[in-house]
């Protein structure tokens, strides 16, 4: 069923994903964990990801880049803040330059993921918090929302594989 809401909170400064799975938590922090199934989804269809690094550890760190239909790379990383698996992973999320650099004049959000049985499967929340609204703003304007909603949908396949 994957996305099944969306909230973009201006007062409190969130924008949460409320996405469901027909598969138990264990297989859906998979997804999370592994870097090559994490690469499948997270970025759009049409901007796939390739993780370069991922240490899913407190202070750990992921660098990734996302390509583009024209050959663009837009960078990433996070820094991962907790982590109780299968139900809990925290992490900063922010901008990389193509030495994967952070980029100081690009806005660095912070992201709480937790997994928690349904009686068919998983419940997948993500509540991602902004530093200000216009930062929020900002990266709603360059297609955060929908980018994680088409991001999240191409879970269940990767689910289905295994």
């Amino acid at each position: 069923m994957t996305v099944i809401s969306t909230h973009k909170d201006t007062e409190a400064l969130t924008l949460t994903f409320v996405a469901e799975f027909g598969a138990p938590v264990k297989r859906v922090w998979q997804v999370w964990e592994d870097p090559r199934q994490l690469e499948r989804w997270w970025g759009p269809p049409t901007w796939p990801a390739t993780f370069t690094e991922h240490e899913l550890t407190v202070g750990g760190r992921s660098a990734y880049y996302m390509s583009g239909p024209e050959g663009e790379k837009a960078g990433g990383w996070w820094r991962v803040t907790a982590v109780d698996a299968p139900t809990r992973l925290e992490f900063e999320d922010g901008f990389a330059d193509n030495d994967g650099n952070p980029v100081d004049t690009m806005p660095t959000t912070n992201t709480v993921i937790t997994l928690e049985p349904t009686g068919t499967g998983t419940r997948m929340t993500s509540v991602t918090h902004f530093s200000s609204l216009a930062e929020l703003q900002k990266l709603a304007e360059m297609g955060m929302e929908e980018g994680m909603r088409l991001a999240m949908a191409q879970i269940d396949t990767i689910l289905a594989e295994a």
